[in-house]
């Protein structure tokens, strides 16, 4: 099989970014430096699952699996490294030359052309816009909706022009050399009876949906001028390719998964203008479903991200009644829903572009009601409440809706304020709410704030919504370890970072680790360095290296050990006294050790008394030298 160059292996872990790969299996949050979350590896309540995104790898601090990209993907998806890599690269879109006798060109995935293709046609759309005559009239409609150069530039968005003799894409990619047959499967373009290939899009402003990695995988265009046919529609999406699945796509999550490990939750907005006009309003944190419904795809995309989504709509009829359908929808999930209705008759970006930036974030922030809130409201669309019998057909359903709420403190407040605004008694409509409550479904529609359960064993692995937990996460820490391993650790990761102190241990006459697994680790860290020049280990680097498990386990162990700055110089010389002076006298126990059982076995009773001796000695020595045992 055609091998794959170390350098390309080395550039590609580089180019992908390892928290992207691990959350589309489990969910991420920031959590100082790192992120958090559940093992994939093991049942856990609490999340002790930590990817350094600095660094590039994983470590659990409870069943202490770690490794790079490629290791998790082997050890989750049982995958060998090759696999791994080939999954790494067509995630990337990037091609992968092979040494030996492969085929010329060879690529990893069959997808990767496609990605190829949509991005160049992406980079065409927006150079059309921004550069040319043709783009001008798009242009200008953008500015006019208050988007900046920046902000077009963030989107990439761009402008497919109106048809001339010749289709702009086809001619380009024609040029080109591109296959006809790929051109075909893109989904870019229309075919007519003849077979001639014809731009999909024309005439309209481009917007480019990305995947979670942020690759072009579709586009959407709206519409610039009056409708060329009666049945133009005013925005166009790509068909489904091998590469787009509208079921799955959720505009925006590429940047939105970012800012959601930061602020805890992800803000789905109607359209794609609305994401736009909020995220150049500070708002980084906004999705849009593809111009249908929710599927229970794009539910479950949500909750590998984030346990939290807020509903934004405009708040007129249209927007209430798409409000009520998402939360329907939403209704199976264990997602933490918010709500926040913007003013009749207005959507996010007249919002923003009417009242400006800060105010849109101002409002965001103290407009949240939770969805039996949002119910209560609407369940009045078209009543009559100053007619009795409407009244009570609302109230009978208000309270409904308040019977599948769990929280008791937030079911009184809804009760209360039924009681207040309808001059109702609340301990009546607290024991309806009581006997709709014990005939109800055990699972609440909206969760609110109940606690959702831990993963239980048996569960899927990989499930829809991630496992939570009511136990706040404990600090973490690595386990605990004898005082000579625990010197090791310390020793070898300032030698991984700090040249000084590689220097100042090599200038140490004969000096070796004890331990063959820190031997091992030293020569590869130092394998490395001379190899790459670097002044510091690429720490997933050499765990992508290591076909050791336990090795990349300790590798996970060593990073841990972070010491103040202030500290290094001492712990670097507490560390070079203990394998030294203690790390000797423990070898010799040892070694004495296992010569009185073999005197024993010979009933050698003189060398017994001599051994047991020196052992004795051997002992006093050790717990003289030793303070503690522990970290």
């Amino acid at each position: 099989m055609p091998q794959i160059p170390r350098e390309t292996i080395d550039q590609l872990r580089n180019q992908v970014d390892i928290a992207d790969v691990i959350s589309q299996d489990i969910q991420l949050k920031k959590q100082g430096k790192n992120l958090m979350g559940h093992c994939p590896f093991h049942e856990d309540a609490t999340p002790s699952f930590s990817v350094n995104e600095e660094k590039q790898y994983f470590y659990c601090f409870s069943c202490h699996r770690s490794g790079d990209v490629f290791s998790y993907l082997e050890q989750a998806h049982d995958l060998s490294f090759m696999e791994a890599v080939e999954q790494v690269a067509t995630t990337a879109g990037v091609d992968l030359p092979r040494e030996s006798n492969g085929p010329s060109g060879e690529s990893a995935s069959p997808n990767t052309p496609l990605y190829r293709l949509h991005e160049e046609a992406s980079r065409l759309y927006h150079h059309v816009l921004v550069n040319t005559v043709a783009g001008q009239p798009a242009l200008n409609y953008l500015t006019k909706r208050g988007m900046s150069r920046e902000l077009i530039g963030q989107f990439n968005l761009g402008f497919a022009p109106a048809r001339g003799e010749e289709d702009l894409l086809v001619k380009y990619f024609t040029q080109k050399g591109i296959d006809y047959q790929l051109m075909r499967a893109s989904g870019l373009f229309t075919e007519d009876q003849t077979g001639q290939l014809h731009d999909r899009f024309f005439d309209r402003v481009i917007y480019p949906i990305k995947n979670a990695n942020g690759q072009p995988i579709a586009f959407s265009g709206r519409l610039l001028t009056k409708k060329v046919t009666e049945n133009a529609p005013k925005y166009l999406n790509s068909p489904e390719t091998p590469i787009f699945n509208k079921r799955r796509t959720l505009f925006n999550l590429d940047q939105a998964k970012k800012a959601a490990r930061k602020e805890g939750h992800l803000t789905l907005f109607e359209g794609f203008m609305d994401v736009i006009s909020a995220f150049g309003a500070g708002v980084r944190s906004g999705i849009a479903s593809m111009g249908t419904s929710f599927t229970d795809e794009q539910v479950a995309v949500i909750a590998r991200t984030t346990d939290k989504l807020t509903i934004c709509y405009d708040g007129d009829a249209a927007g209430q009644n798409a409000i009520n359908r998402a939360l329907t929808m939403l209704a199976a999930s264990r997602l933490t829903l918010r709500v926040v209705q913007l003013p009749a008759g207005m959507d996010p970006d007249e919002y923003v572009q009417a009242n400006g930036q800060a105010k849109f974030q101002e409002y965001l922030a103290h407009a949240e009601e939770t969805p039996t809130a949002f119910r209560l409201h609407f369940l009045k669309q078209g009543l009559n409440l100053a007619n009795q019998s409407e009244l009570l057909h609302y109230v009978e359903a208000a309270l409904r809706e308040v019977a599948k709420v769990t929280d008791p403190v937030e079911r009184d407040l809804y009760i209360q304020q039924l009681a207040k605004d309808y001059h109702l008694n609340p301990a009546t409509l607290t024991g309806q709410v009581q006997e709709l409550a014990a005939t109800a479904a055990p699972r609440p529609a909206y969760p609110e704030n109940s606690p959702r359960q831990p993963r239980q064993a048996g569960t899927r692995r990989y499930q829809s919504t991630p496992p939570t937990t009511t136990t706040a996460p404990s600090t973490q820490a690595p386990p605990l370890v004898g005082k000579v391993e625990l010197a090791q650790q310390r020793l070898l990761r300032e030698m991984f970072h700090n040249p000084a102190v590689r220097s100042h241990v090599g200038a140490i006459e004969n000096f070796h680790f004890v331990d063959r697994p820190y031997q091992l680790l030293d020569a590869a860290a130092k394998e490395q360095l001379q190899r790459t020049g670097a002044d510091e280990v690429d720490v997933a680097q050499l765990m992508g290296e290591l076909t050791d498990a336990k090795l990349r386990t300790i590798v996970g162990q060593i990073e841990q050990r972070v010491v103040p700055q202030a500290a290094v110089d001492e712990t670097v010389d507490d560390c070079l006294a203990v394998l030294v002076d203690v790390a000797p006298i423990e070898q010799q126990i040892r070694e004495k050790t296992a010569a009185l059982q073999e005197a024993a076995a010979l009933n050698d009773q003189q060398l017994i008394t001599k051994l047991t001796i020196e052992l004795i000695d051997l002992r006093r020595q050790e717990q003289k030298m030793k303070t503690e045992d522990v970290n």
